[in-house]
């Protein structure tokens, strides 16, 4: 049975307290080694690429509902005027994806879906269903937007299926799946390497499978692989492409960011 915590929230400093009844993870499982510093130590650094925007950044449990949803700029009534208001739901929706489609044995990034889904994928359509429900994510007063377990969409399950980067399942030691972490708010390939390391810092970055590379001959970024070279890994040759208009600064390789050369 996994240990049920009181936890510091995302943003705000606002406890959360409970205990498991079961052994589904809880919230508090996934919060009990955050640290706000973690932003500043996973946004707008070197290596990233992008455009240095602000980020918003959610996460949900093993059953899909939202835990927190946060903004690296603050929140409130007038953050779209600063970040990309849009990208509130797409990190929600991410973080709904990458958590619906990994299991315990394997895990699926949104970015691993990208060419799956194209025309003539074996998993074409995949993106239409699961729809957002948007009673859900779009609930409650502007105020408490990005305001971490305050935010109107907590304790909600908005659904959705995204299909590029950003969105990664969560590990713990035990390399059990307990929620996800969606990150949207730049280029899609800043938002995967910014989950990726805030996945990293919160030490929930047990990967157990993955996508690994499939090395295709000809030279170029690549996003999407979790880097995790174990049983049960599989070549995947379906990769969301780079964000080809920013080539020079996307993420730079390594298991530190998730992204490779091939």
């Amino acid at each position: 049975m996994r240990k049920m915590k009181t936890i510091s929230s995302l943003i705000g400093g606002i406890l959360l307290t409970g205990a498991s009844a079961n052994a589904m993870a809880s919230c508090a499982d996934i919060f009990k080694s955050w640290d706000n510093s973690f932003l500043t130590s996973a946004i707008g650094v070197e290596g990233n690429g992008g455009y240095g925007l602000p980020m918003w950044i959610s996460v949900v449990d093993e059953t899909g509902k939202v835990c927190a949803v946060a903004n690296s700029a603050g929140s409130g009534e007038t953050i779209g005027n600063s970040s990309w208001l849009g990208s509130r739901v797409v990190s929600m929706q991410k973080a709904a994806s990458a958590n619906s489609f990994s299991l315990d044995g394997f895990s699926i990034a949104t970015s691993n879906l990208y060419g799956l889904t194209q025309p003539g994928g074996s998993l074409y359509g995949l993106q239409f269903s699961n729809p957002v429900d948007p009673a859900a994510a779009y609930f409650g007063s502007a105020e408490h937007f990005g305001a971490g377990v305050t935010d109107p969409a907590v304790g909600k399950r908005i659904g959705g299926i995204n299909v590029f980067g950003g969105g990664l399942a969560l590990y713990n030691s035990e390399n059990k799946k307990v929620g996800a972490i969606g990150v949207s708010g730049d280029t899609s390939c800043t938002d995967h390497a910014v989950a990726w390391r805030l996945r990293a810092l919160m030490g929930l970055n047990h990967v157990p499978a993955g996508f690994i590379s499939g090395y295709a001959a000809k030279p170029g970024w690549v996003i999407g692989d979790e880097m995790i070279i174990g049983k049960g890994d599989v070549a995947n040759t379906y990769k969301q492409p780079s964000c080809a208009h920013n080539a020079i600064l996307n993420p730079t390789t390594g298991a530190e960011t998730g992204v490779i050369v091939e």
